[in-house]
């Protein structure tokens, strides 16, 4: 793995304080929310916890600055808005964050369903995610649960079906 570009404003120590002005938070907002889908996507993770102040997400080392849990739930709470995250517990400490919105991840995954002909044929959640056939497209690699999610709402716009067995997860597309 390739180290990660961290964008100037990451050595800009105002840049880990909450900015009072409501345009400059706006515009610091904007990309801190585009800092972190860069961030999860190169390190492949798909889950934050506020508490995990360890991250260099979270912590500059070289600057001695650390984003508050204030902060980050703001960039969490901006990223939900925009539909590229979920909170996974009612005190919002955990989050699940998708590269993608889950409607375009549905969408990437149907079309590519249409194109390889696998219409009334059921697939595993590991094949879409994992499987050979999908290594390069935009979805390949995503986590499990987030494709699950994505899938539901398909399923609720009737293109698919989730089936259940022993624990895992199939899936029939219409």
């Amino acid at each position: 793995m390739t180290d990660f570009q961290w964008p100037w404003e990451y050595t800009f120590p105002p840049f880990f304080t909450l900015q009072p002005h409501e345009e400059t938070r706006q515009q610091q907002l904007k990309v801190w929310t585009d800092l972190f889908l860069k961030y999860l996507r190169h390190t492949n993770r798909f889950t934050l916890s506020i508490g995990d102040q360890t991250s260099p997400l979270f912590h500059n080392e070289s600057l001695k600055r650390r984003l508050s849990p204030e902060l980050v739930l703001a960039i969490l709470a901006e990223l939900e808005r925009t539909g590229h995250a979920n909170p996974l517990d009612k005190r919002r400490q955990e989050w699940q964050v998708y590269w993608h919105t889950l409607e375009e991840y549905g969408t990437m995954v149907y079309d590519w369903v249409q194109e390889t002909g696998q219409t009334n044929s059921i697939c595993t959640l590991y094949e879409i995610a994992s499987g050979e056939n999908t290594v390069a497209l935009d979805f390949h690699g995503v986590d499990e649960a987030v494709l699950l999610s994505a899938l539901r709402l398909l399923e609720q716009k009737g293109r698919c079906e989730l089936i259940e067995m022993d624990g895992s997860h199939g899936v029939k597309f219409f």
